[in-house]
């Protein structure tokens, strides 16, 4: 592995520490908005460690399932955010 490589796959370490420490709002979040928020985090912390480790073993493939699973991150976000105002969830 290159210099470059090992670089890339120590800055996805904090993300995946970050996305650990956002499972636990997912699972013990109070209220269902921070369940969502929480469950975004974790979203795009994926997408960004998938996008560092795709640069880093050089497959640039992998960028086209982290777009793909970034646009479903987002998506799933505005469903349930949709489904919550319209059940009268909010405010």
């Amino acid at each position: 592995m290159t210099l470059a490589a090992d670089i890339l796959i120590a800055a996805a370490a904090p993300f995946l520490i970050a996305s650990f420490v956002a499972f636990y709002r997912v699972f013990k979040g109070p209220t269902m908005p921070d369940r969502v928020i929480g469950f975004n985090v974790v979203g795009s912390n994926v997408v960004v460690l998938i996008a560092l480790l795709a640069g880093a073993f050089d497959e640039p493939g992998a960028l086209d399932i982290a777009i793909v699973y970034a646009l479903l991150n987002f998506l799933l976000s505005i469903a349930i955010s949709k489904f919550t105002v319209e059940r009268g969830g909010v405010l």
